[in-house]
């Protein structure tokens, strides 16, 4: 009898239980209403910052201080406020909705104490970013916003050359993959990719999520493939080759730097858009600010909030692009289908993986899972071993 990929895939999809497709199913589609609610959300708080004026009045006790200061102050100022004023919400979304549907085990203490050092640092990190998109709308003439792509790409390549030396290890506890037979598979791997054995590490991930997962990030010397502790002890040795392959194909593949291209042009006809209808959106939430004065900051990030929202079906088409390259990658290298199979079913806890088409085009950032099964099927149906 000849292999069918298909009933290969619905057997593999199926495997989940009604009980369990019906809450991925559910979790998924409230998490698609959740970017509604963000931009709402968005609006909510630049109307509110807007109306205390409070950053008008932290402009005029900084008075005739430079001009970067004032910037950065402000928009230090403006990312505090904001996240102070929206805990309520990320509160539900990020914490008891993920524990109400079992993403998370995380206490309520540890989840507040690592928002609260995540806001602290990207508040500094946010300052710094508008200090120098400023600089550019002061200095660089009416076509500013032409040059904001190349800032966008220096911030995102200095960001993620840092984020795994000194921002990550801040979170999560990253380690070595422990001696043995795993690590001795996942070193040939690694060195038939070129990449250096000593970028492969475990990290507890559970601290924050009980989704199966890894990730690749850095750049350069500070490239890492992670694995999460959730992957690495519920996995089997194949399943973790299979998903260490997918990761080491986004590295070879290049994909972290055409993410950030990606980024830098979205961020060139962002600040074109903006720098056009600003004034628009100033007067509909009450601001007299330009463009160019931090104090119309919340006007401007309201602006992100809806340009994101529909950039949103672009960005997840060139990443679920990506993600079907490092499957392909995987299987490639790898050749282990079926083990690639099963872990991604495990994926599908918290993923849909029988999603519409077009719920898959707007809203997925990678492929949904009963495709990508699928795929991996009919590479065994053409590829036997």
């Amino acid at each position: 009898m000849s292999f069918d990929p298909q009933a290969a895939t619905a057997a593999y999809i199926d495997s989940l239980g009604a009980d369990a497709l019906a809450k991925a199913a559910a979790y998924t589609t409230g998490g698609h209403w959740l970017l509604l609610w963000n931009l709402l959300v968005s609006a909510l708080i630049a109307w509110l910052i807007v109306r205390s004026g409070i950053l008008d009045r932290i402009s005029a006790k900084l008075g005739t201080r430079g001009s970067n200061i004032k910037a950065f102050v402000i928009a230090a100022a403006y990312f505090l406020v904001a996240n102070l004023i929206s805990l309520p919400w990320t509160l539900y979304q990020e914490w008891w909705r993920e524990l109400g549907y079992g993403r998370t085990s995380q206490p309520i203490g540890d989840f507040l104490g690592q928002s609260a050092l995540s806001v602290a640092i990207f508040a500094v990190l946010v300052g710094l970013f508008f200090v120098g998109v400023y600089a550019l709308m002061r200095r660089a003439g009416r076509f500013w916003w032409v040059w904001s792509g190349g800032l966008t790409a220096v911030a995102l390549s200095i960001l993620l050359l840092a984020g795994p030396v000194f921002i990550e290890p801040l979170f999560n506890d990253y380690q070595p993959v422990p001696a043995g037979e795993v690590r001795d598979a996942l070193v040939v791997m690694a060195k038939q990719a070129s990449v250096p054995e000593d970028r492969l590490f475990v990290y507890d991930g559970s601290r924050q999520s009980n989704n199966f997962t890894a990730n690749v990030s850095g750049l350069a010397g500070s490239v890492r493939i992670a694995i999460s502790d959730i992957a690495f002890k519920g996995a089997t040795l194949d399943e973790v080759k299979a998903v260490t392959g997918h990761e080491i194909g986004h590295y070879v593949l290049g994909h972290v730097w055409r993410t950030v291209i990606l980024l830098s042009v979205l961020a060139v006809l962002f600040f074109f858009v903006a720098d056009r209808t600003f004034p628009w959106f100033a007067r509909a939430f009450g601001s007299d600010a330009s463009i160019g004065d931090p104090t119309g900051l919340p006007v401007l990030v309201f602006m992100v909030s809806l340009f994101l929202l529909f950039a949103q079906p672009l960005l997840n088409d060139t990443i679920r692009t990506g993600e079907n390259r490092a499957d392909q990658y995987s299987l490639e290298t790898v050749n282990l289908p079926d083990a690639l199979a099963t872990a991604l079913v495990k994926t599908a806890e918290y993923r849909n993986p029988r999603p519409e088409k077009l719920e898959e085009v707007l809203f997925y950032t990678h492929p949904s899972v009963e495709r990508r099964v699928r795929r991996a099927m009919e590479w065994k149906a053409s590829h036997p071993q």
